[in-house]
């Protein structure tokens, strides 16, 4: 039995690279499955896995593969809304020490519906995450006024962010600090630059750029499996696909507000234990927001799942 790490997932095969440093293609074993998770993939980047190694029967050359017969606890894991199955998870990534969501303010604009929902499922995942705002190069002062303005939100609440520009190369010896010795996920819309980044910051990758939409201003997708990097100094790179959205998953109603560390800090405030802050008296979160301690639109993402919870709870 040999272990090793996954570091490509195209859906039905999986790249393993061994404790010796070997790279093996690999399936998985029977009706494999990940108790008390219900995902498209049962296996992602980033898992730690046990596996054998065989001949396949129909291959002349003597080729070997391996196949997964276990998959290590881990110690964390995101996941989205599968884009096939409503009520079914995909897990983009495995085992992370730090995610960043890239952030544009035009070509493809990045809602803070998006952004919210993205940190909400960090946080429930207990993983630290950060926020890029690339491509300031391009933007205008009105762009640019908005930009800050939403840095100032989220700095509030904790959430660092890096301002870059990944094709004139601005801000990436900063941020090559801050990815190195670590396991990083980058995520974000198709469009945002993912790939150029990390072209960036490890050059000699040569990962596939796309072009943005001119008709809908969004991006196209370049990158359609998830990919594990090695960075020269230090560290990995999880590359994923493009993601349009985010629902909620493996969450109840109760709990959402948790996952909002401005308004988790004030749950002892509010007059119940079980505010729902939405209609009950003395409720220090929408205090809190009439007073502008809380963004509205930070607020407002938080009613929208509210209300669209049922829907994406499996």
């Amino acid at each position: 039995m040999k272990k090793g790490i996954v570091v490509k997932s195209t859906g039905s095969w999986y790249t393993v690279k061994s404790t010796d440093g070997n790279l093996i293609e690999c399936r998985i074993k029977g009706n494999f499955r990940i108790k008390g998770i219900r995902s498209t993939n049962p296996i992602a980047v980033g898992d730690q896995v046990e596996f054998t190694e065989q001949k396949e029967d129909n291959n002349l050359d003597g080729a070997v593969i391996g196949l997964i017969t276990n998959i290590i606890e881990r110690k964390n894991y995101i996941i989205r809304k599968s884009p096939n199955l409503s009520k079914e998870s995909h897990i983009i990534a495995a085992n992370i020490d730090q995610a960043f969501l890239i952030v544009t303010i035009k070509h493809p604009v990045t809602t803070t519906i998006f952004i919210d929902r993205f940190l909400v499922s960090a946080e429930a995942y207990r993983i630290p995450c950060r926020i890029i705002f690339n491509k300031i190069d391009l933007y205008n002062e009105e762009q640019t006024v908005l930009m800050h303005s939403l840095i100032d939100v989220y700095e509030s609440i904790g959430y660092q962010c890096l301002k870059i520009s990944a094709k004139k190369n601005i801000g990436i010896d900063e941020l090559k600090k801050i990815l190195e010795n670590k396991t990083n996920v980058l995520s974000g819309h198709s469009g945002v630059g993912k790939s150029t980044i990390i072209n960036s910051v490890q050059p000699g990758t040569m990962l596939k750029t796309g072009i943005i939409s001119d008709s809908h201003h969004s991006g196209k997708h370049t990158t359609t499996y998830s990919e594990m990097i090695d960075l020269d100094f230090g560290g990995f790179i999880i590359d994923t696909p493009g993601i349009k959205g985010f629902g909620l998953l493996e969450m109840v109603k109760e709990e959402i507000s948790h996952y909002f560390p401005e308004m988790f800090r004030l749950l002892n405030n509010c007059q119940y234990y079980n505010c729902t802050h939405t209609h009950e008296p003395e409720c220090a979160v929408k205090k809190a927001v009439t007073d502008g301690q809380i963004a509205e639109s930070r607020y407002e993402t938080y009613l929208g799942l509210l209300n669209t919870e049922d829907k994406y709870r499996n």
